[in-house]
């Protein structure tokens, strides 16, 4: 690892967050080399327990300190509901530890949007990134009436026009909004044909996540 090629590693507990993650690393911060480290059940044992538990944590707890042990020199979670764990790791890691969706969040609550679509396509990390954003808007001051919608039929889809449709379908069904929040980083590649199909703003996590560590590395942030 070089000071001008930084390892990322992308801590992850489904599969399909990752190539998002990648994108938005070669488009955001491209002199990166980005770095998997994926153990696949954790979120669907997350499902299976109605959220992440104790043990749970310290599983992600423990991707992440393999990275730092091996030379990341920034880490960002690919998994909202991991979230928490990010912070908490952030604390005492001697490197970057980001979660997936706070630069997002960050977007959201300082755009001065009106109404905003939440979306996720499955229930349970719906209400667990309301949850957080809820209280990041509290942090914050600011208090936007935010729309949760659950695209169900995004699940599998297989190409970013097929997910486009079934987000679009869900958001539409809400009525007028000001901009669109994804909360899963499976979702993302519908971003842009999304935003194009709505007219307006979709924030997504990776590309302004990307954005962050690239920003935090260049000031020597730890």
């Amino acid at each position: 690892m070089t000071q001008t090629a930084p390892r990322i590693a992308l801590v992850g507990a489904v599969a399909a967050a990752a190539p998002p993650a990648q994108r938005a690393f070669a488009e955001a911060f491209p002199q990166a080399q980005t770095w998997n480290v994926l153990d696949d059940r954790l979120i669907t044992d997350a499902l299976d327990a109605g959220g992440v538990t104790p043990s749970l944590a310290s599983r992600m707890t423990a991707l992440i300190d393999y990275a730092i042990d091996h030379e990341a020199a920034g880490i960002l979670l690919t998994c909202s509901m991991y979230g928490p764990v990010a912070h908490a790791v952030a604390k005492r890691a001697p490197v970057p530890v980001l979660a997936s969706d706070d630069a997002a969040f960050t977007d959201a609550a300082s755009g001065g949007f009106g109404r905003i679509a939440l979306v996720a396509s499955l229930a349970l990390p719906l209400a667990d990134a309301r949850a957080r954003f809820d209280a990041f808007l509290a942090g914050r001051g600011t208090s936007p009436d935010v729309v949760d919608v659950l695209a169900s039929d995004a699940v599998g889809a297989a190409d970013a026009t097929t997910l486009a449709d079934a987000l679009e379908r869900a958001v539409r069904g809400i009525g007028d909004i000001d901009a669109v929040l994804l909360a899963q980083y499976s979702i993302s590649p519908a971003t842009a044909e999304l935003a194009g199909r709505l007219g307006v703003p979709v924030l997504a996590g990776p590309i302004r996540a990307a954005a962050r560590m690239r920003e935090t590395l260049q000031r020597g942030d730890r």
